[in-house]
């Protein structure tokens, strides 16, 4: 997205709210395979509102996953998500591509909600109707001031930060090298993190919808805190299926992990209504869903998102297509982790652009 190639090597760093998760891919001779994988969690309230407060905290805990695990490679592919990040497709007349280069300031201060002198754009032409004489073009806005401090804290690392990506692309550049997809198949791809959820409808390799909502695993901390008068790091545990030592069961916090699952589920079917409101007709059915992000192993989410949609819900697997040393990698922990990963493993993959 926002970057520029020239690199032997090169690790996808994906920060979030709750954790940073750096993964680095090699290519092979049928396709990716895994070299490092490394995951941090943040002290809470590092990142609010996809700010970064806490500077040195983040670039230090950067460095540790680079130490422990021995990452060499000091070129970094990073995204950003949020209400920082506008993505639009618009319709304008066909035009060259250096037309284009020239209108798209003019073109996107019509759709963006920024001032434009404070956003890097991007485009792309994503489709063509020579019959109607026009061009889809995808566009890109995201804010410098974001993309300045998640560059500036992984400068402040001691890495270099080559690429800044958008989550949503990063997922689905995961997608695409683990299920091959088939042209007609449409696929949502939600990734459910700490404070965001990101959703990209993908029709074989077309991103056809993209949004951002502001919710996601802090809902279930912070109802079992308020609930169950918990610590935060009880209600971390507690969320993902771990007794508290005061014997605080899962089952005892089912009622209210149940409540948060049903707000995230009516989160994502407002977002499934817009798209399919503003979607052509032929593009609404959607297929399958797969679930990525920290939350996505949250006890139960699959199986109610399943049930509300009427569609098959599974876990993303990141690692699904994509070859690794069982001597050097824990396949149960990699399984594990693989949910959480689909971002970093998607940012990692532009490697191939080099070849």
């Amino acid at each position: 997205m926002f970057g520029r190639g020239g690199r032997k090597g090169l690790v996808g760093l994906d920060i979030g709210s709750h954790a940073v998760k750096a993964v680095e891919l090699r290519m092979a001779r049928n396709g990716f395979e895994l070299v490092h994988l490394g995951h941090q969690n943040l002290q809470s309230d590092t990142i609010v509102d996809g700010h970064i407060i806490d500077l040195n905290h983040v670039s230090d805990v950067i460095n540790r996953i680079w130490t422990e695990q021995g990452i060499k490679t000091q070129q970094v592919a990073t995204a950003i998500s949020g209400h920082a990040v506008i993505v639009k497709k618009i319709l304008l007349p066909q035009m060259s591509s250096e037309e284009l280069d020239e209108q798209i300031q003019w073109e996107a201060e019509q759709y963006i909600p920024f001032d434009i002198n404070d956003v890097n754009l991007y485009h792309e032409v994503v489709g063509m109707d020579a019959a109607a004489g026009q061009m889809e073009v995808m566009l890109v806005a995201c804010k410098r001031d974001k993309i300045a401090q998640f560059t500036q804290v992984i400068s402040q690392a001691g890495k270099q930060p080559l690429i800044v990506d958008v989550d949503a692309f990063a997922l689905q550049n995961a997608y695409e090298i683990n299920y091959t997809p088939p042209p007609d198949l449409t696929v949502a791809l939600l990734d459910i993190g700490a404070s965001v959820m990101t959703l990209n409808i993908v029709r074989g390799t077309n991103s056809i919808f993209t949004r951002d909502v502001s919710a996601g695993g802090n809902q279930y901390t912070d109802l079992l805190q308020k609930e169950m008068n918990l610590t935060y790091d009880q209600a971390e545990a507690l969320k993902r299926g771990t007794p508290t030592e005061e014997g605080v069961t899962s089952d005892d916090a089912l009622p209210s992990i149940q409540a948060v699952t049903d707000m995230l589920s009516l989160e994502v079917q407002r977002t499934l209504d817009f798209f399919r409101a503003t979607a052509s007709s032929d593009a609404t059915q959607i297929d399958r869903m797969l679930l990525s992000g920290g939350s996505s192993k949250v006890s139960g989410l699959t199986d109610t998102l399943a049930e509300r949609f009427g569609i098959p819900v599974e876990r993303f697997d990141a690692f699904r297509n994509i070859t690794f040393d069982r001597k050097r990698v824990d396949e149960e922990y990699l399984r594990e982790m693989s949910p959480n990963m689909a971002i970093a493993v998607g940012l990692a993959s532009r490697i191939a652009e080099d070849r």
